[in-house]
């Protein structure tokens, strides 16, 4: 059983990561500003019956950070390094709000590597100007200021208030991520393409996931990307924001087990 003080030089980086477990290839990808112990509920659950890795993406947890710009397509390249470094040819790959895109922009990039996908509070479509200009905002703010004040402000969207063990874990990804790698993936984030067409063409079972009382991606969002990806399956998660699988690990996990083995099947 690997531990999950692990690390690997792949892209003329170092990406921090957990890998544990054996069986069928799991892979978590976190969202923005977290690192991968967002996803330790999901490590523990799925490890006896799969192979679970959780990467740092570049710029968050005990990954390198690299400033200035980072697009999705250099998290997914970092990504399809790792999982070469691993020996992994072919995995089901989940991710979670950005990790949830970048997962799109993965499936865009290999997607003949992928055998499920998991998209959980996420969003397809390109951003607009407005989100532009508030994205890089954003990430000013951060390098002139820092994580805390952002953290505080956002907690409570992106946990549902009443979640409070789920909330001080979330505050605490957040205030210890680097100011220089959120804004660089900010910015990338920004100039993101958008994957509205390349969802009609996915071919592999697909579990969309979402928080009911998420106000960053709403139900809404989770609905109409459902309804665009042929077969796919949705699970609404009651009583939880912008990560359930924090919130509510056992229904999120529940709904997790459920399309693994559809996948087996």
């Amino acid at each position: 059983m690997a531990t999950s003080q692990l690390a690997a030089d792949v892209n003329g980086i170092t990406i921090g990561y957990t890998d544990e477990g054996s069986g069928p290839p799991l892979v978590l990808i976190h969202g923005h500003p977290f690192d991968r112990t967002m996803w330790a509920p999901q490590i523990d659950a799925f490890a006896p019956t799969h192979r679970v890795i959780a990467p740092d993406l570049r710029g968050y947890g005990e990954s390198q950070v690299v400033p200035g710009i980072t697009p999705l397509s250099a998290f997914a390249a970092d990504i399809a390094a790792l999982l070469d470094h691993l020996g992994v040819e072919r995995a089901v790959l989940g991710g979670l709000s950005m990790g949830g895109q970048i997962v799109m922009e993965c499936y865009r990039l290999f997607p003949e590597r992928i055998t499920g996908l998991v998209l959980a509070d996420t969003f397809p479509a390109a951003e607009t100007e407005e989100g532009k200009r508030e994205r890089n905002a954003v990430a000013d703010r951060l390098l002139s200021e820092g994580m805390k004040g952002y953290a505080d402000e956002v907690r409570d969207k992106m946990v549902a208030p009443y979640n409070t063990e789920a909330s001080a874990h979330v505050h605490r990804m957040m205030t210890a991520t680097s100011p220089e790698g959120a804004a660089a993936a900010l910015r990338g984030r920004a100039e993101r393409p958008d994957y509205r067409d390349l969802l009609t063409r996915v071919s592999v079972p697909t579990l969309v996931v979402v928080g009911r009382d998420d106000t960053y991606t709403p139900v809404a969002d989770a609905e109409a990307m459902h309804a665009a990806i042929p077969g796919s399956t949705l699970a609404v998660i009651e009583s939880s924001a912008h990560l359930p699988n924090l919130e509510r690990p056992d229904v999120f996990n529940a709904a997790l087990r459920a399309h693994l083995a559809h996948l087996a099947r």
